[in-house]
Formats: C-alpha cells, sequence, structure tokens
C-alpha cells in the first residue's frame, strides 16, 4: 500500500514589520529610532505582507473629458488678507486644507481670528475649533481686534468626533482648526499630537474638507529645531504648507509658503504685529534699513528676492580680535554656514586676513536673508568691518560669491535695482553682464572678489 504524504492546511501568520511614519524606513523589530532619517520616536507596527488582488470596483464619480470639467468651484476666493492672499496666489480655494505651522506666540491665532472674521463679514459661515483655549479666551481677542461677526463661530473641542459633529451642526464655508495636535479620536492609538493620531485626525479632516468644498486651515507646532512637528506625510497630504516666521522682539511677521498647489511656492507676505491686531504690510522694505544719517562702518545694503518681491535690506558686521584662540563666528537674521563660506573666500581670494577675530554679522529688522545674491554684499560688510573703510551712502551691492572668488550673476536684477531705485538709492554693485539699470541709476560691474575689494577701497570713485 502506497504511502500519502499529508499536507498540513495551517500557514505561519504575518510577521509584523515596523515602520518610520516620518520617512518610511522599515525594519523586522522595533527600535527607539530611526536607522534613517534618525528621528526618535516614529517607528510604529505595520501589518505583516500581504500579497493580495484588488478586484475592480464602482467608481464614485465617472471620469469625463478635461475639458467638461468645471473650474467655477476651484477659484481662489480672497481671505480679506492682503498679504496672505499674495501667499496664497489669490486666496483659499473651496476644499482646500493649508497648514499653517509656526512658533508659540508668533500670532497664527491672531491672524486666523482675522481671516475667519473677515470671511463671515464677507456672509460665509467660519467656524473656528480651539484645541488649546477656551471660547471665552477667543472672545476677548476678538474684542480686542475687533473680530465680532454673528457669522462667526466658536467652539473648543479636543475629540475628532466633537470637531465633525460642530462642523456638521453649523455647515461652515470655513474651517480653522487651532491646533491638529491637540484633537485626538479614539478610534487611533497613541496620545494626541503623536504620529497616528495626527494622521487620522488630519486625513478625517481632509476627507471632509474635500466631499463638502469647506476651505480648512490647520494650525501646526514646531519642533525646537523649527520645522514642522508630527509625520512628515501631514505635509504630503494637505494642499499648502505656510510658515508663520517671527522675532519675538520684533513685531515684523513673515508668512513664507514652502508648498502650494494653487500658486508659487516660494512667496512670502508680512505683517506688522501689534495689540491692537495684525495687519500687512504691502511695503515692509524701509523696515530693513537702519536709515543711518552718513556712512558706517561694517554696513551693506542689498537686495533679496523673495518670490516676486524685492526686499531691500542690510547688513552688518562687527569683526574684533578674539581673545580665545577659537574665534566665534556668529549670525542673526543669516544662514551661518553661508557666511563660514564667505569668510573662508574672503581670507583666501581676498587676503584679509580672519582667522584670529571673531566675526558678528546681522541683519537689521529682523529679515533673513537665505538667498545666494546677498553674498557680495555679507562679504563687503565683514570686509568693510575688517579694513574700517565704510562703503558710500547710496549704494546697493548685489551678487552671488564663488568658492573661486568670481562674483555670479543672479536672477532679476532689473527687479531689484527698480526697488532700490524706488527707495532713493542711486549706485549699485552688480555681476558683469547683469542688463541695463533704472534711468539715473549707475552700476558698476564686477567679475571677481578682487575688483569688489578694489571698489570698497577706492570708495567707488567710479561711479562718481
Amino acid at each position: 500500500m502506497a504511502k500519502v504524504s499529508s499536507v498540513s492546511g495551517t500557514s505561519k501568520a504575518p510577521r509584523a514589520s515596523y515602520r518610520c511614519g516620518e520617512c518610511g524606513w522599515q525594519a523586522a523589530k522595533w527600535v527607539g529610532r530611526c536607522g534613517e532619517c534618525q528621528a526618535w520616536g516614529t517607528v510604529e507596527v505595520v501589518g505583516g505582507p500581504q500579497l493580495r488582488q484588488v478586484a475592480a470596483g464602482p467608481v464614485t464619480v465617472a471620469a469625463v473629458p478635461i475639458g467638461d470639467i468645471d473650474v467655477e468651484s476651484a477659484v481662489s476666493r480672497s481671505t480679506g488678507v492682503d498679504e496672505l492672499d499674495r501667499v496664497l496666489g489669490g486666496g483659499l480655494v473651496p476644499g482646500a486644507v493649508v497648514l499653517l505651522a509656526g512658533e508659540p506666540g508668533v500670532g497664527k491665532s491672531t491672524l486666523l481670528l482675522e481671516v475667519a472674521a473677515q470671511a463671515a463679514r464677507g456672509g460665509r459661515k467660519a467656524l473656528y475649533i480651539t484645541g488649546e483655549e477656551s471660547v471665552a479666551q477667543i472672545r476677548l481677542r476678538a474684542d480686542r481686534i475687533g473680530a465680532l461677526d454673528p457669522a462667526l463661530y466658536l467652539a473648543a473641542e479636543t475629540d475628532l468626533g466633537a470637531v465633525l459633529g460642530h462642523i456638521d451642526a453649523v455647515r461652515p464655508e470655513l474651517l480653522v482648526l487651532d491646533s491638529v495636535q491637540t484633537v485626538s479620536t479614539a478610534e487611533a492609538e497613541g496620545t494626541a499630537g503623536g504620529i497616528t493620531q495626527v494622521r487620522e485626525v488630519a486625513g478625517a479632516l481632509i476627507r471632509v474638507a474635500k466631499e463638502r468644498d469647506i476651505a480648512t486651515i490647520l494650525v501646526g507646532h514646531v519642533t525646537k529645531d523649527g520645522s514642522i512637528a508630527g509625520p512628515r506625510i501631514l505635509e504630503h497630504l494637505v494642499d499648502v504648507v505656510l510658515h508663520f516666521e517671527g522675532d519675538q522682539h520684533s513685531r515684523l511677521r513673515m508668512v513664507r509658503a514652502i508648498k502650494n498647489r494653487y500658486g508659487p511656492a516660494d512667496e512670502v507676505g508680512c505683517f506688522d504685529l501689534s495689540g491692537e491686531g495684525i495687519v500687512g504690510l504691502p511695503d515692509p522694505s524701509g523696515l530693513f534699513l537702519s536709515h543711518g544719517l552718513g556712512p558706517s562702518i561694517g554696513t551693506c545694503v542689498t537686495v533679496a528676492l523673495e518670490g516676486r518681491r524685492p526686499l531691500v535690506a542690510e547688513v552688518q558686521a562687527l569683526v574684533a580680535r578674539s581673545a580665545f584662540g577659537n574665534p566665534r563666528r556668529a549670525t542673526s537674521g543669516l544662514d551661518a554656514s553661508r557666511l563660514s563660506m564667505v569668510l573662508a573666500v574672503l581670507e583666501r581670494r581676498g587676503r584679509v586676513k580672519l582667522f584670529d577675530s571673531d566675526v558678528y554679522a546681522s541683519t537689521v529688522g529682523g529679515v533673513r536673508l537665505t538667498e545666494p545674491a546677498t553674498d557680495l554684499a555679507v562679504l563687503l560688510a565683514v570686509a568693510s568691518a575688517a579694513l574700517e573703510q565704510p562703503l558710500p551712502l547710496g549704494l546697493v551691492v548685489i551678487g552671488e560669491v564663488g568658492l573661486a572668488g568670481e562674483i555670479r550673476r543672479v536672477s532679476g536684477v532689473q527687479q531689484r535695482l527698480a526697488e532700490a531705485a524706488r527707495l532713493g538709492f542711486t549706485r549699485a554693485l552688480v555681476p558683469v553682464d547683469s542688463g541695463e539699470p533704472p534711468p539715473d541709476f549707475l552700476c558698476l560691474e564686477v567679475q571677481n572678489l578682487g575688483g569688489a575689494l578694489e571698489a570698497l577701497m577706492s570708495g567707488l570713485r567710479q561711479l562718481d
């Protein structure tokens, strides 16, 4: 009798795997720190790999030719705040989800309360839900900034189900949630603000916003290094990511677009925050100048291009003999690594001795300059401080500095010079082949660092 081999009907259950919520890195076991992006506490368990065939199912909306699609529902509506409209690309699109992140106390709640009040005044219902304050505190702020309107509804909730219930009851056209890290749901694991909770809360609100064409603004927290807190997938899910910046010792606030599906992704808006509220600054260039009465050692004026907006700003530098073996390099409003590169080029190519000196560089008015087109201004400000040779009044400096000491061309020179001429500047130091300057505006083109330093030492007599 032949033997019949039997095959067991049991199969091993798929092993659980672990995945980083920030970058998607996978591991066979749980670890406290991601091996790819080095983030702590972002690795979470996911189901084992399962190979399944997905059958075709019914569609929700039939596909139509692209020419037959109605675009009226996707037209942006003004928020009533011109500077915010500039950053958003015209206003808020129905169904769009905006993530606004910034440091505590920078003015996010004040700005969004003003936006909600403007929407209510325009005949649209606005729902402002806070998870960090009481409705009485929001009412006091609204009294102070004049943001009272019957069509503006307030609620204080930290449960996702209650938030969705308020949306069903009010049926708003604008929803503001302050903040997404304070809301949680019992359907997901973890505490409020955790990776799983933030992903589930944001996903539910995004689905509701898309289904009902509700313009939604989510307030997000930031980490101590300035990046947006929570999983990186949150920035991928939303349509617009805005970053609210500002120095706590200054009234100037700037909203910068990092991602925008409906407009420019490199635009910036300027605001003035005071006890009476927050107002836009359509012409902020004058705030970034010291308005000195005469030439000053260690100062240089440049024109940065933030999106399509030119900003005239002043760079100040101080060079002092170091009392220690390791000289200091301190910056405020400038990129530290960019300053280190500029100092190395100045010492190596320009023969300006800086290895035994402390160098301090900052901007005026709290503006942050990260554009390479401001390299030459930073370099000449440091050189002016080191050589004790002031730059003349009425001069702006534009150009990128290369490691070989060459001065590279930058984009938008004519636009930058036009803004400088509007503010009363009459002379400029620019790279070669920068185009025609504005009328009655004198330009000196420099090809390398030697030409720029020679112009500094000669007091730019060529332009006189």
